[in-house]
């Protein structure tokens, strides 16, 4: 697998994009790891500090996600270097997206990433800009439909990523309009923990979790965690957190989902940050979820996990590892020699499960087709693993194996 690996990651992109804006001291990268299959995808993130590196990696990172996810296409990913609460934001963002926008005509598709919403930011303005959906690239370089057929699967993706939830299964509150997008990828990386019970032994009702980052991804996982009777024992986000061990029930997280702002957990009793970071990681929890920015976990808090009750991760965050390797550094090879460590492109992999769904020609467009669709394409995936490996440790290593097998 490291051989593979060492291939893949220095293996030199096919395509870099690198603007400047003429108004402000933004700065962006599209980087297309590839064109497999004459296209490539990966969302636009906005954040002060982001790097052509951090593009890079990220894009290779999607087309290792892609093999899990369809369609078999490369990876891609934007990158804007720009602080996302600047009021200029909108501006930078529609002369980035006029920028880019002959590749995502082409051959590239996009959507929303950090700091970058899908439905009200990438959607509106790729559409003035005279791209008909920022997956218009995906189709047109990878399944060559006829100009109706493309009309068609173009109008079910726009339709089926905003589509408002009505089933309570799937929504907190169908009273406030949840989208698929908005719930998606927090259900797969809940998911990934239920299925990795279900294949590789064990009850998932009550057992303990902390879920790291309170944003779209933590929040939801912890809502679905919770709904399946998972006990949420810590949160830990930005500004702060929250503790009980004895696990807060499914109508307290309900409340708390309901009650962020933003993307930031809110609460009267909230534990300051620097205090919850020094706390959260002394639980006793058998599930953690790390779903906040990439790199952020070192080597002592995951090792304060392990050496409690720690049996299975389930990744929400890209490269979740303070790791400076674009994949397999050795924080996270360390974790997947002791516990279950289940990877970023399985865990969250919804988001890009349900643009190749929705891409697939005509499907149902209920709440419960396109949530089972994504949680029986994790399942695959953790079966596949444990077919090749039915050990409890290694579990991301055989992952990537069988990944980059397709790539390399």
């Amino acid at each position: 697998m490291k051989e593979l690996l060492k291939v893949y990651e220095n293996k030199e992109p096919e395509i870099v994009f690198h603007w400047r804006d003429s108004e402000t001291d933004a700065e962006g990268w599209t980087v297309i790891n590839s064109l497999r299959g004459g296209a490539a995808g990966g969302g636009t993130r906005m954040r002060p500090g982001l790097d052509e590196n951090e593009v890079l990696s990220l894009a290779k990172t999607m087309e290792v996600k892609f093999t899990v996810s369809g369609p078999a296409i490369g990876g891609a990913k934007s990158g804007i270097n720009f602080d996302p609460n600047d009021p200029r934001k909108k501006g930078v963002l529609e002369r980035w997206y006029k920028a880019v926008s002959p590749l995502l005509k082409s051959y590239y598709g996009t959507g929303g990433d950090l700091n970058v919403d899908e439905i009200h930011e990438v959607i509106p303005i790729t559409e003035n800009c005279g791209v008909w959906h920022p997956q218009e690239g995906v189709f047109n370089g990878h399944f060559k439909p006829t100009e109706a057929d493309k009309i068609n699967r173009i109008g079910q993706l726009r339709q089926g990523v905003i589509k408002v939830l009505e089933n309570t299964n799937y929504s907190p509150d169908t009273s406030r309009k949840y989208t698929v997008a908005d719930m998606i990828t927090g259900y797969g990386v809940a998911e990934a923990v239920k299925h990795y019970y279900g294949i590789y032994g064990g009850e998932v009702k009550g057992k303990r979790a902390i879920v790291q980052g309170f944003g779209n991804v933590g929040s939801a996982a912890a809502y679905y965690l919770a709904q399946m009777g998972v006990k949420i024992v810590g949160i830990i986000d930005r500004e702060g957190g929250l503790i009980n061990q004895e696990g807060f029930s499914f109508e307290e997280i309900k409340d708390l989902f309901l009650n962020k702002e933003g993307n930031t957990l809110k609460h009267p009793n909230l534990i300051p940050f620097q205090e919850i970071n020094e706390k959260i990681w002394q639980l006793d929890a058998e599930v953690f979820a790390p779903c906040a920015a990439s790199r952020l976990i070192n080597k002592d808090q995951i090792t304060n996990l392990i050496e409690r009750k720690l049996e299975v991760i389930s990744s929400g965050a890209n490269v979740p590892f303070a790791d400076e390797a674009i994949f397999f550094g050795p924080i996270m090879e360390y974790t997947d020699e002791k516990v279950s460590l289940i990877p970023d492109f399985v865990a969250n992999c919804g988001m890009a499960r349900v643009f190749a769904y929705f891409m697939e020609g005509r499907v149902q467009m209920t709440d419960e087709s396109i949530f089972n669709d994504t949680s029986m394409t994790i399942k695959n995936a953790i079966q596949n693993t444990y077919n090749n490996n039915s050990s409890k440790t290694g579990v991301s290593k055989t992952a990537f194996e069988i990944a980059l097998k397709q790539l390399v």
